[in-house]
């Protein structure tokens, strides 16, 4: 199976899955017609997938085998074994996105097309694939530096994009998951719980819990906000200026970015 076949049929495999989850023990009522919004957040996933195959000449897996063949990054110098590269790869690819994502909250710029992502009045596992077009751009040629920085190897990329997809469709799934195990369960990786908090409408929240995978960098950077003020069954999700429904549609969804009224 070739790369993207695999990212692919994990990805559907994931959506599916945790789509069943929060039909079967859904975590918080949802405000908004559900079919409404998964047809135009997963539209947006569909043309966000054929603009990068259009407008990008390589991809961060590509990237990397590159890399391979001309032996360049920091990986490469220092001749690690397979299983400790891989491994090590992953982390730091992780630690990338978490920052990454700081710096997109940070800047003013860049905020205005990350909130779009803020803008679903819902948070459900489309909502882990919404993201406007120009950031997707951004974010892959960041991912593309880092890579080649790294000298990380294509398998290290291959599992790691799988793994933030997973992760992303899994934190932000509307489904329960109990106290106890979300306990010792967030010690390790961002759960659902964890990460409703970061699209509250309270800004405090909404700039806090900035990890996809692994948890671990909100609680060493100081980013970590454990429980939503409001509770988890009254936090207001989204971005209270782009809240009436017309705005969850897909064209206007993509001009956000540039409406401030």
């Amino acid at each position: 199976m070739d790369p993207n076949s695999a990212r692919l049929s994990i990805f559907i495999s994931v959506l599916v899955l945790c789509a069943l989850w929060e039909w079967a023990t859904p975590r918080k009522r949802l405000t908004q017609n559900k079919v409404y919004r998964w047809l135009n957040n997963l539209g947006l996933v569909a043309f966000n997938s054929v603009l990068l195959t259009l407008a990008m000449p390589v991809l961060a897996f590509e990237t990397a085998y590159w890399a391979m063949q001309n032996h360049i990054g920091i990986f490469y110098w220092l001749a690690l074994p397979t299983w400790v590269e891989v491994v090590l790869g992953v982390v730091l690819l992780d630690l990338a996105i978490y920052i990454q994502h700081l710096i997109f909250h940070r800047l003013p710029w860049l905020w205005r097309l990350h909130r779009m992502h803020h803008a679903d009045q819902d948070i459900d596992v489309t909502t882990g694939a919404r993201f406007h077009p120009i950031e997707i751009l951004i974010s892959m040629w960041i991912k593309i530096g880092v890579v080649i920085a790294l000298g990380v190897s294509p398998l290290t990329v291959l599992l790691f994009e799988i793994l933030l997809n997973a992760s992303a469709m899994f934190n932000h799934s509307n489904a329960y998951l109990s106290l106890n195990l979300d306990k010792w369960l967030r010690k390790i990786v961002v759960t659902p719980d964890m990460h409703r908090v970061h699209h509250s409408q309270i800004t405090r929240e909404t700039h806090s819990n900035f990890g996809f995978c692994l948890s671990v960098w909100d609680r060493w950077f100081g980013t970590y906000i454990a429980q939503p003020e409001k509770g988890h069954d009254k936090v207001k999700i989204g971005i209270d200026r782009f809240k009436g429904r017309k705005e969850q549609r897909l064209d206007q969804m993509m001009t956000q970015p540039f409406r401030e009224k």
